[in-house]
């Protein structure tokens, strides 16, 4: 699309207020991220925060937009809901009703996104439940506990605060799906990651102005982070495209069909669940030393530290595994097929059927492979330049790639309202 276009973005009037709710209900969003649950000692849990960023915390609260080391209303953030949609989209490949579901059209959607939003309410009442007793056992560096009035009446009143913010997250997720631009909770896990990079520059700043760090390796970073974004941009938009032939039909006097089209199939399918899952696991010995300050699990988790060559080899197995596992459930090369022999189409040069499903799964193969080493590339790096090269802050990973997929989805949807914007105004005038 001509870049001149977007000059005209502001002279949508549907466009203008659908960017306008997406940014009122974002600040919303920050806005609650900085409420905080009452009876937490913010300064107390914010230094544990700090010792804890190689865990799942760390991972957990850069995804809340720093709302969890804050035990903000939003602490939770809206990861419960993530997780109860990709346990709905495992059970659906396993489960022949909720695959039936699937497939029975927007009534179907309707009832699994309906199951979708109960799963939330229990996981996010669970993980209340469980961060709530967990921080009565917590104390700071000094000592200090991180409750000041701990008990029964503690446990209950956060556990309901922090699943009624989860679910207010999940409706300002829907609401700006359905009202403003782009995939509203994608948006929101997007703006938690963003509003911690105003941060990084003034960490960075401090660095350079005590002379820690001199101006040329801010710019070889910056040189560097450009060349990286460009990167995933470039894999994000590439893919595969197998031809699609369809036959010629004689319908009445006239001939229909006959047109060629293609199936495209990402470089990377599976998009950021390798990532997280990944994550999660990896940093699980390390989140296991908050609670439990055992010699044995110490001395495991120094041998897996981030960025030495044992973690980095198992996170890239991990990384392989996931992308494959999510890829196979994502998309089924069978049902695939199936479609397109009811419709008639087919591969130039490949029969209709199981030699279709076998050739698309042949493919899936070799581009999930290439996804694999694609990610294995953004997540490393980020460890590799914080322990090679002291860089101050991380950069890379899945933080980098929500980024990324978050804003060329949403420049998407300004792209296709902005074209349709044009399209009526050709019709107009073709009409005139």
């Amino acid at each position: 699309m001509n870049p001149s276009s977007y000059e005209n973005i502001f002279n949508v009037p549907e466009l203008t207020n659908r960017l306008f709710f997406t940014v009122i209900m974002l600040a919303v969003f920050r806005l609650g991220a900085h409420i905080p649950t009452p009876g937490v000692d913010a300064h107390v849990l914010s230094q544990i925060f700090a010792q804890a960023s190689g865990t799942v915390f760390g991972l957990f609260n850069m995804f809340s937009g720093n709302a969890l080391s804050k035990f903000s209303i939003f602490s939770l953030g809206i990861m419960p809901y993530i997780s109860a949609a990709i346990i709905l989209e495992l059970l659906t490949a396993v489960n022949p009703e909720l695959a039936r579901l699937k497939k029975s059209g927007e009534e179907g959607r309707r009832k699994i996104s309906t199951y979708t939003r109960y799963g939330t309410v229990v996981i996010s009442f669970i993980q209340a439940v469980g961060i709530s007793i967990g921080l009565q056992a917590m104390h700071g560096p000094g000592g200090a506990p991180v409750v000041i009035y701990s008990g029964v009446s503690f446990i209950i009143l956060s556990s309901i605060i922090l699943t009624t913010g989860t679910m207010i997250l999940m409706w300002i997720g829907e609401q700006i799906t359905e009202r403003g631009i782009g995939n509203g909770i994608s948006l929101i896990i997007f703006a938690g990651i963003v509003a911690r990079v105003p941060a990084a520059f003034g960490n960075t700043f401090r660095l350079v102005s005590a002379g820690e760090m001199s101006a040329l390796v801010v710019l070889i970073i910056l040189i560097l982070a450009l060349a990286v974004i460009a990167f995933v941009i470039y894999v994000e938009l590439a893919q595969r495209r197998v031809p699609i032939q369809y036959p010629r039909r004689m319908v009445g006097r006239r001939l229909y069909g006959g047109q060629s089209s293609y199936l495209p199939v990402k470089i990377n399918v599976s998009g950021v669940i390798p990532p997280i899952f990944a994550s999660s696991i990896i940093l699980f010995p390390a989140t296991l030393t908050t609670f439990l300050p055992i010699p044995a699990v110490r001395k495991i988790v120094d041998f897996f530290s981030p960025g030495s060559l044992v973690y980095s080899l198992v996170y890239i197995g991990l990384l392989f595994f996931f992308a494959y596992f999510y890829t196979a459930i994502v998309f089924n090369p069978k049902d695939v097929a199936e479609n397109l022999k009811k419709n008639g189409g087919f591969i130039p040069g490949i029969r209709p059927g199981k030699t279709t499903a076998d050739y698309l799964d042949w493919i899936l193969t070799r581009l999930t492979f290439v996804g694999g080493i694609y990610l294995s590339l953004i997540c490393i790096l980020p460890w590799v330049l914080i322990k090679r090269f002291s860089v101050p802050f991380y950069f890379g990973g899945t933080a980098l790639l929500i980024v990324v997929q978050v804003g060329l989805d949403t420049i998407m949807q300004i792209e296709s309202h902005l074209f349709m914007r044009s399209y009526s105004g050709l019709l107009k005038k073709r009409k005139a």
